[in-house]
């Protein structure tokens, strides 16, 4: 991957580019941490630093396996249910795991969405016609979002926060 951000050129290049970049700081947010720390539960919800990459897995499922893709939920390679399920992680996977089930999954999003032009649509039944462009856009504002929650639970566990 490229060290250097792409900030000028073709438009698909800065997108991807940005996409890409967002998904490692999504990752970087509990590279590191024991298994403990990140599943730690530092608030009401089920975010923790290794349930934020895995529904970050499961959001590339829906939106590029499922909803571009066409494939059926028994044809993704996790889950990918549009509900608080993404969030689950079981007690078996290791935080490795779950980030490279979240590079997989991403891996698969490149490859479905080289196939499509920026300005192809499609009708998404929640957010109505939908443009390759802003699935790409949505998932940069997703994964920033959560690398951001990420970046907060990680300092809450680094400066020894206690559990709630």
């Amino acid at each position: 991957m490229n060290s250097e951000p792409i900030t000028t050129g073709q438009e698909r290049s800065v997108i991807e580019d940005m996409l890409d970049s967002n998904r490692r700081a999504l990752i970087a947010t509990a590279h590191g941490l024991s298994e403990s720390d990140a599943r730690r539960r530092l608030v009401p919800s089920l975010t923790t630093p290794i349930s934020l990459i895995k529904h970050a897995a499961a959001a590339e499922r829906i939106w590029f396996q499922r909803f571009w893709g066409g494939l059926a939920e028994n044809e993704c390679d996790g889950y990918s249910r549009r509900d608080e399920g993404t969030f689950s992680v079981a007690d078996t996977e290791s935080l490795a795991e779950v980030i490279a089930e979240f590079e997989r999954a991403s891996q698969r999003s490149r490859e479905i969405a080289s196939q499509f032009s920026l300005d192809d649509t499609q009708r998404q039944p929640i957010e109505g016609v939908v443009s390759m462009r802003w699935t790409m856009l949505a998932m940069i504002q997703e994964f920033a979002r959560h690398a951001g929650h990420g970046d907060i639970l990680r300092e809450q566990i680094e400066s020894g926060q206690p559990r709630n």
